[in-house]
């Protein structure tokens, strides 16, 4: 918890504001005895003087009064242990406890928190930035871009990548891949969109034929018998086969309905439904997924993902303009004229949202107390003193200068009232 910017001066120091008006307090209370011994030394010139002895006299008295007030809510005055003085030291724990009940009573609980959701319009201000990011108040979204790049940055990132990448691979583990193959692939083949993947086939294979066609001819010449292999009729054997071969290639490409490309199709028909029904098949891939998850260069891959998503989320905060061009840009633009336009849409986002801040609220309004309570227990006496003194400490002094000044008024009044009645 901080209570004061970094960039002010520590209490101590004389540019901070409550030391120096802390200087002007003292200052006037040291002119008011001044004043007061001039006046009683000088009291036998002139009747007049009375008045301004009776002045420095009572603006003499207010202005202790009020330092005493002041200090006895810090420290001891002048060191010396005064009943009831160092009030904030000696009664931080109860100080926290008040603290934190007031933060739940009166924000903290689901009541409250409901009321007050009902009266913002978040999706509206979200659309409004969105549809218009370059207007706005430009230092506070390059605050909130810093203040995420910096949260972002100090978070354990082997922690927080090891529970991120261990998310990815256990969704991936959980998904039940078979059925998704078969009905993706069932799909193709009633639009037929499965003809250019067995076309491709076709192709590959012949491709690979045309490469490889020296193996055949060795395998026919190593198992021919002595008198092809003499006569040559192990080359027009192996001619042969590779021919038809081809010939059988050619004529599945060009001939949907060949016998064979429909046996083929029939075999991914099996293939599909056997997917989506068949408990021994999706188990089997099942077991192929668990593999591929556990395969080192899945792993790999997955912890190149969690670096290329976390760097493209701090280039994103960080320059939240470059952020908001391109399609990402003005997919999010289109998002906040809609959240802006469609008023369903908003009271449905507005809701979800307050019941999100209800539900956190409820879940860990509690937690919050206690962090609160907890940490103004642990703040040493010092702490909590300088912190407390750094945020009202020039106020306070405000009111030493108000009571010297009052104070002396008041003795002039009553001196002029004595005087004349």
């Amino acid at each position: 918890m901080k209570l004061l910017p970094a960039s002010l001066p520590p209490v101590g120091g004389p540019a901070h504001p409550a030391r120096r008006m802390q200087l002007v307090a003292t200052g006037m209370l040291l002119a008011m005895a001044a004043l007061f011994i001039i006046a009683r030394s000088t009291v036998h010139l002139h009747p007049a003087i009375r008045f301004v002895q009776a002045f420095a006299e009572a603006a003499m008295v207010g202005g202790l009064a009020d330092w005493f007030a002041v200090t006895a809510l810090f420290r001891h005055p002048l060191g010396l242990p005064i009943p009831h003085t160092a009030i904030i030291p000696r009664n931080k724990d109860r100080i926290g406890d008040t603290l934190a009940l007031f933060l739940r009573d009166n924000f903290l609980t689901p009541a409250v928190v409901a009321r007050r959701m009902q009266r913002l319009d978040v999706a509206g201000a979200v659309g409004r930035y969105l549809a218009s990011p370059s207007g706005g108040d430009g230092r506070l979204r390059e605050g909130a871009s810093r203040l995420a790049a910096d949260m972002l940055e100090a978070l354990d990132q082997e922690r927080l990548g090891g529970m991120v990448k261990g998310a990815i691979a256990q969704r991936l583990r959980v998904m039940n891949l078979a059925p998704l193959i078969g009905q993706s692939l069932e799909a193709a083949m009633r639009d037929g969109r499965h003809a250019p993947v067995m076309d491709g086939i076709i192709h590959w294979a012949d491709r690979t034929l045309e490469a490889n066609d020296h193996l055949i001819r060795q395998m026919v010449h190593e198992r021919s018998g002595k008198i092809l292999r003499w006569t040559g009729l192990d080359e027009n054997v192996a001619n042969a086969i590779i021919d038809g071969l081809r010939r059988l290639l050619a004529d599945m490409a060009d001939d949907p309905g060949h016998s064979l490309r429909l046996k083929a199709e029939e075999g991914m028909a099996k293939l599909a439904a056997d997917l989506q029904h068949d408990a021994a098949m999706q188990a089997r891939v099942a077991r192929i997924r668990d593999e591929i998850v556990d395969n080192p260069a899945m792993q790999r891959w997955i912890d190149g993902l969690w670096e290329q998503a976390r760097s493209g989320l701090l280039r994103a905060v960080r320059d939240p303009g470059k952020a908001m061009a391109g399609r990402l840009g003005e997919a999010l633009r289109q998002l906040g004229g809609t959240l802006q336009d469609d008023a369903r849409l908003r009271l449905l986002v507005n809701r979800f949202v307050r019941r999100g801040a209800v539900g956190a609220t409820a879940a860990y309004g509690d937690s919050i107390v206690t962090l609160v309570s907890e940490t103004v227990r642990g703040w040493d006496a010092g702490t909590i003193t300088s912190r407390l003194e750094s945020a009202v400490g020039r106020d306070l002094q405000y009111i030493r200068i108000n009571g010297t000044l009052v104070g002396g008024l008041v003795g002039l009044a009553i001196h002029t009232a004595d005087t004349l009645f």
